[in-house]
């Protein structure tokens, strides 16, 4: 395994990094656990939100320079790299604003008894974070933010492509007053993180990826009792039941198919619209899909860039073409230039087809007609995942109404890329387990020890 930064757009290998020596991992595995039983027992919620709240500060003042490194790390254009930035500045906003109602203790009433009972909120010890390539500083805040605040030590490897981005990650936590030691940066091979997982002093594991990878690291944590948070894969439904704005609602389901150029779990990807709603929409999807345009993620106003490797083009290339032998249709799209994959629209894809279970990691969009609410339900359902969705409706009964049925850990009504540090994020089903941001997210990782008092 080898961490290297490989301009998706140009194929050119930027820089390479080492990596990490087993001497080094359990040097460092030493001293989160060294800076956890000192620093951390010895410093209080307020002076810890008040660093994390230094490292939100430093995210903006960096915003630029953090952006373009993951522009050339993994391909996302420029404008949406820099929204990522402050979306995670955000987040550790949120966490140093909050930082002390979250953890303050909790008054149980009794039910029999005299006295007095309580649950204190206190850390585990060093925990693990492995962390993919799609967002690459996104995904960090929402695992180390509520965890420092908490007084967990991190060790971070994050995804073999974005090695760039990990190091300005660290170097932004030592700056911000941080000791070496609370959050580490550990360039990692995939036998490494075993020992990692394995090793006594490490008190839980966070993995945002595959499904592969979630299935490999549970099993690892469970032999060794480890507390496990999964944030997987996702097939998300856009459910379309009525509107009174169909352009609207278009813009709405191209924004929420290519963002990120269509590597984003949480993405709608299968488009179910009602049968008198479904020419019109498709006529409209597919003209505004065909007017994204692509190009230089480096360059301001660019659509869509690349996707994020020649591995990750090969494999999306592969799944459209399967999906069209097994019957369905190439309605729109389905170009590849290099790394670069064209905003794409499958029709006709049938139960029992690879397509209809997978998950199109790429500007692929799958659309259904449905003859009414209980089909697009059931059609909604009908998938392994169950990370978030998609409800357009005019009728506010009938949104709770769906929103009670789908079979998911988030369900947005209406709106698309709403997302919040106070929104908790998570899934059921083959997507995961477990919650990250808002309060949930700081509940995961954390010793609720009940204190009863006499």
């Amino acid at each position: 395994m080898s961490y290297a930064v490989i301009n998706p757009a140009t194929g050119e290998t930027v820089e390479s990094f080492d990596t990490i020596t087993d001497e080094g991992l359990q040097a460092a595995i030493a001293k989160a656990t060294d800076v956890h039983r000192t620093w951390s027992k010895n410093t209080t919620v307020a002076e810890r939100a008040a660093l994390i709240r230094r490292v939100a500060e430093l995210h903006n003042e960096r915003v630029q320079e953090l952006g373009e490194i993951i522009v050339r790390e993994m391909g996302k254009p420029i404008e949406q790299a820099v929204g990522e930035v402050e979306f995670s500045a955000a987040i550790y906003e949120y966490y140093a604003d909050n930082a002390e109602s979250l953890l303050a203790d909790e008054q149980i009433e009794l039910l029999a008894g005299e006295g007095s009972a309580l649950i204190r909120r206190s850390s585990l010890g060093p925990l693990l974070g492995i962390m993919p390539w799609n967002f690459p500083y996104y995904q960090v805040a929402r695992f180390a933010g509520p965890n420092l605040i908490i007084g967990n030590t991190i060790l971070l490897k994050h995804a073999e492509q974005c090695p760039e981005s990990a190091a300005a990650i660290e170097r932004i936590f030592l700056d911000a007053g941080f000791p070496e030691g609370a959050y580490v940066n550990i360039y990692a091979s995939h036998d490494q993180i075993e020992t990692v997982i394995a090793d006594p002093r490490v008190q839980g594991v966070s993995l945002t990826g595959s499904e592969r990878a979630g299935a490999a690291v549970a099993e690892i944590a469970g032999r060794h009792l480890k507390k496990v948070v999964l944030e997987l894969g996702g097939s998300d439904p856009f459910v379309l039941l009525s509107t009174d704005d169909l352009d609207a609602t278009v813009e709405a389901a191209v924004a929420a198919r290519i963002d990120n150029n269509g590597q984003a779990c949480n993405a709608a990807k299968r488009f179910i619209v009602v049968e008198d709603l479904y020419e019109p929409f498709l006529e409209k999807f597919t003209a505004a899909m065909n007017a994204v345009e692509e190009g230089d993620p480096a360059a301001e106003g660019t659509g869509l860039g690349p996707l994020s490797s020649a591995k990750a083009a090969d494999g999306l290339a592969d799944q459209v073409a399967r999906a069209v032998a097994q019957g369905a249709t190439l309605h729109s799209g389905g170009s590849r230039n290099g790394n670069y994959y064209s905003a794409t629209i499958l029709t006709d894809v049938k139960p029992g087809s690879d397509a209809f279970h997978e998950e199109f990691f790429g500007p692929v969009a799958q659309v259904f007609k449905v003859a009414d609410e209980d089909a697009a339900v059931e059609l909604a359902n009908d998938t392994p995942f169950g990370l978030g969705s998609y409800v357009f409706t005019t009728d506010n009964e009938q949104a709770l109404r769906v929103a009670d049925k789908i079979e998911a850990g988030m369900v947005f009504v209406n709106v698309v890329g709403a997302d919040g540090a106070e929104l908790p994020f998570g899934g059921i089903k083959r997507s995961g387990s477990g919650r990250e941001l808002g309060r949930f997210g700081a509940d995961e990782f954390v010793n609720k020890k009940m204190i009863r008092i006499g």
